[in-house]
C-alpha cells in the first residue's frame, strides 16, 4: 500500500514528500525564524512570506505548483506566483444583492435528433400508402427529422417528447410525463402519447423493420397511428412471468390519428363515453436461453360521426367503434453460441366494428413480418400484409365512407436489405409489389432509404 501511495514522479514526488514538512514548518511561530546566513536568496522568497526554516525543503517553484495542479486535476489555473492576484471571482464575494449568473447549458437532458430520407419510385400515380411518414411521391421524401429530449425531473417523475419536422410544418408527436415512484408496480403518464395498442403503433419510425407502416395501421388508426392527449396507467404483476395490465383514456378526435372514431370531426366532450378507451395485456415468456415470446391482446373503444345529429336526421343516434388485436413476437438470438445472429418474427391481426345509423361495418387487417440480422451490419426481411372489404351486418360488402374503394382484398408483399455501417446510421433498399382487388393490376414500389442518428438516444423496448 506504501508503494501504491508514494509512486510519483517530478514535482508530484515533490508533493508526495516535502509537502507535509513544509506544511509543519508554515505552523511554526514567527520568532523560529532562520539565522540570516541561512536564508535563500531574496529572489527565491516570494513577498508576504515566511522564508522557510532551517533544514526543511524550499517552498516549490510556481512553474512546479502549477504542474502539481494540473496532475491533480485543479479547477483553475495556478500558474501565478504564491501572492500573486488571483481571479475576482476567487478574490472579492460578491457585492450585496448580487448574485451569479446561473449556468445555461442541457446537463440532464438526453436529447437525439433522428432523420429518416428516402428516394422512392412508383408504377401507380396514386400510390396507396397510408403513413404519414411514408414515402408517397416519387423521388425524394424527408419521412420525418425527429427531436427526441427526455430527462429525469425529480424522484417522482421522467419527461420525455418527440417534436417531428417535416415538409409541411412541425408537430407534437408525443410529450408526457411519467411517474417513477408509485407504490404496487403502477405507473403512470400524462400528456400526449402513442397507445400502447398492439405492437408496431408504440414505436417510432427508426425502430421500424420496413421503410413504410403497415397499411392495417394506417387504415384502422390513420397516418400517424392511434395517439391522443390523455392519461395512461400500467400495472406489472407479481406473477412467476412478465404480464403487464395497461389502460388509457384519450382524446377520440385528431386529424390522422383517430380515423376510425372521430377524426377531424368538430366534435367536443360532452360526456364521459365521448373519450377513447384503450386496454392491453403484454406477456412475455422466456422460452430459452436464446427464444423468447412476447403475446399480446389489445382493444379499443370510442365514439364515431356517423350517428352525429344533421339536418336530415337531427335525432341520430349515438354510435360507436370497437377495434380488438392481437400481436405476437417471437425472438432467436443464441446468446449461449456468441454469434451475432438474430431472428425475429412479429404478427398483428386487427378486426375493426363501427356502428352506423341503422347498421354496422367489419372488416379484418393484419401483417405478419420476418426479419434475419445475419451479422452485425446486414439484416433482410419479409412482410405480407391483408386487409379484407368492408361488410355490413348481413355479411354484404358495403361501400365503405372511409375508403370507398376498398370493396375487394387487399394484399401487399414487401422484401428488403438493410445495411447498418454503425449503430448510428442505415442504410435499407425495399422493393414492394401491392395488389389491391378493386385495381386493374398490381402497384409496385422502390424505396431507397438512409437514417443517421445524433445525440443520446434510450434503447428501444423489447
Amino acid at each position: 500500500m506504501f508503494s501504491q501511495t508514494c509512486r510519483c514522479a517530478g514535482v508530484v514526488a515533490a508533493l508526495c514528500c516535502s509537502v507535509p514538512a513544509w506544511a509543519q514548518a508554515q505552523q511554526s511561530p514567527p520568532e523560529q525564524s532562520p539565522a540570516p546566513q541561512q536564508a535563500p536568496p531574496a529572489e527565491a522568497t516570494p513577498p508576504g512570506q515566511e522564508p522557510p526554516p532551517q533544514g526543511e525543503p524550499a517552498p516549490l517553484s510556481p512553474e512546479e505548483q502549477a504542474e502539481i495542479n494540473q496532475a491533480l486535476g485543479a479547477d483553475a489555473k495556478s500558474g501565478d506566483a504564491p501572492g500573486a492576484q488571483q481571479q475576482p471571482s476567487q478574490q472579492q464575494p460578491e457585492s450585496a444583492g448580487t448574485q451569479a449568473p446561473p449556468s445555461v447549458g442541457i446537463h440532464g437532458l438526453d436529447i437525439s435528433l433522428i432523420l429518416d430520407v428516402a428516394g422512392a419510385a412508383f408504377t401507380s400515380d396514386a400510390p396507396l400508402q397510408t403513413g404519414d411518414h411514408d414515402p408517397s411521391q416519387r423521388g425524394f421524401n424527408l419521412q420525418q427529422l425527429e427531436l427526441s429530449v427526455g430527462s429525469v425531473v425529480d424522484p417522482y417523475f421522467r419527461f420525455d417528447s418527440n417534436i417531428v419536422f417535416h415538409q409541411d410544418g412541425v408537430e407534437i408527436e408525443e410529450a408526457y410525463a411519467t411517474t417513477l415512484a408509485l407504490p404496487a408496480n403502477l405507473q403512470v403518464r400524462a400528456g400526449q402519447f402513442l397507445t400502447k395498442f398492439g405492437r408496431l403503433n408504440a414505436t417510432h419510425p427508426h425502430a421500424w423493420e420496413f421503410v413504410d407502416q403497415p397499411f392495417a395501421i394506417g387504415r384502422v388508426f390513420g397516418g400517424e397511428g392511434n395517439r391522443g392527449l390523455g392519461i395512461e396507467a400500467s400495472w406489472l404483476s407479481p406473477l412467476p412471468w412478465y404480464l403487464e395490465v395497461v389502460g388509457s383514456v384519450t382524446d377520440a378526435h385528431g386529424e390522422g390519428s383517430a380515423r376510425s372514431f372521430l377524426g377531424d370531426a368538430d366534435h367536443p366532450v360532452q360526456r364521459f363515453d365521448d373519450f377513447q378507451f384503450t386496454g392491453a395485456v403484454k406477456q412475455f415468456f422466456s422460452l430459452s436461453d436464446d427464444l423468447s415470446l412476447l403475446w399480446g391482446l389489445s382493444a379499443a373503444n370510442g365514439p364515431n360521426p356517423a350517428g352525429d345529429p344533421t339536418e336530415a336526421n337531427p335525432v341520430a343516434s349515438h354510435t360507436r367503434t370497437q377495434v380488438y388485436g392481437t400481436d405476437l413476437y417471437l425472438r432467436y438470438r443464441p446468446t449461449t453460441q456468441g454469434n451475432q445472429t438474430t431472428v425475429t418474427w412479429q404478427t398483428e391481426l386487427l378486426y375493426r366494428h363501427r356502428d352506423l345509423v341503422g347498421d354496422s361495418l367489419h372488416d379484418y387487417d393484419g401483417y405478419s413480418q420476418l426479419a434475419w440480422h445475419f451479422n452485425r451490419r446486414w439484416a433482410v426481411a419479409g412482410r405480407y400484409e391483408l386487409g379484407t372489404a368492408a361488410k355490413n351486418a348481413a355479411g354484404q360488402v358495403v361501400e365503405d365512407p372511409l375508403d370507398p374503394e376498398w370493396t375487394k382484398l387487399r394484399q401487399r408483399i414487401s422484401t428488403n436489405v438493410t445495411y447498418y455501417p454503425t449503430e448510428f446510421s442505415r442504410l435499407r433498399l425495399q422493393g414492394a409489389t401491392d395488389r389491391a382487388g378493386w385495381r386493374d393490376s398490381p402497384d409496385y414500389s422502390l424505396f431507397l432509404a438512409f437514417e443517421v442518428v445524433v445525440g443520446a438516444h434510450g434503447a428501444h423496448t423489447f
